[in-house]
């Protein structure tokens, strides 16, 4: 990491709702935290495989806490994540392998996009619940974020390609070096060790050990 600045890295899947509270809460702040922040994509499914995880909805009344927990979340969060009734069916029926592959090339090639097109692939998937398996829609996600055609397709065809498999790969393994079983994982490395953090309720926990302030003022600052 930059001079003095505390390396935190979060490893994220865009079928992760929670990931996506976790990423627009970190990106806030970076700004106010002395902090340098790394976005790495990795393979959800892998982690759940390796750990012997299951997703949480398939405990009944775990989905059924989820659903409010998600929503009370994003609204405190102020993101645009909306559950729908089948958001756990949605989650569970859906492959996000293709996504994070393309992901991960753009992270490869071009990573000033990974930010922006991160962040579409979750507005697509859990604000206007479409299809992020399809080649053609990863490609509209792509032209959405800002990318250009050609970039988009060249990222696309390079996401089949074994350098971008096994980076991918390698991301998730170290997820799980760090004690990852879930997403999203978060990992600040501060006096010389990592930190592992799972979820996006733990921030001010990460906050306070890494010696940043996250007083509520501070978060009205960052919201508004």
């Amino acid at each position: 990491a930059s001079m003095g600045r505390t390396l935190v890295e979060l490893f994220y899947d865009v079928i992760s709702p929670y990931s996506w509270l976790a990423f627009e809460a970190l990106c806030r702040y970076r700004h106010i935290w002395n902090i340098e922040l790394r976005f790495r994509p990795a393979f959800l499914g892998g982690i759940m495989q390796q750990t012997g995880n299951k997703p949480p909805g398939m405990l009944p009344k775990r989905g059924e806490y989820l659903m409010k927990d998600v929503k009370r979340m994003a609204k405190y969060y102020q993101v645009p994540l909306h559950m729908t009734p089948d958001a756990l069916q949605h989650i569970l029926g859906t492959s996000s392998l293709t996504a994070m592959r393309f992901i991960t090339a753009i992270d490869m090639t071009n990573p000033q996009y990974l930010e922006p097109l991160s962040r579409q692939f979750w507005m697509r998937f859990w604000s206007q619940h479409e299809d992020i398996s399809q080649p053609e829609n990863i490609l509209a996600i792509a032209r959405q974020a800002g990318l250009s055609a050609e970039l988009s397709q060249k990222a696309l065809e390079m996401a089949s390609s074994p350098p971008v498999k096994e980076r991918l790969k390698d991301t998730t393994t170290e997820a799980l070096k760090h004690g990852a079983f879930g997403m999203p994982a978060v990992v600040a490395h501060y006096d010389g060790k990592p930190h592992l953090f799972f979820g996006s309720d733990r921030l001010e926990l990460l906050g306070s050990i890494i010696g940043e302030s996250t007083s509520f003022h501070h978060l009205g600052f960052m919201l508004s």
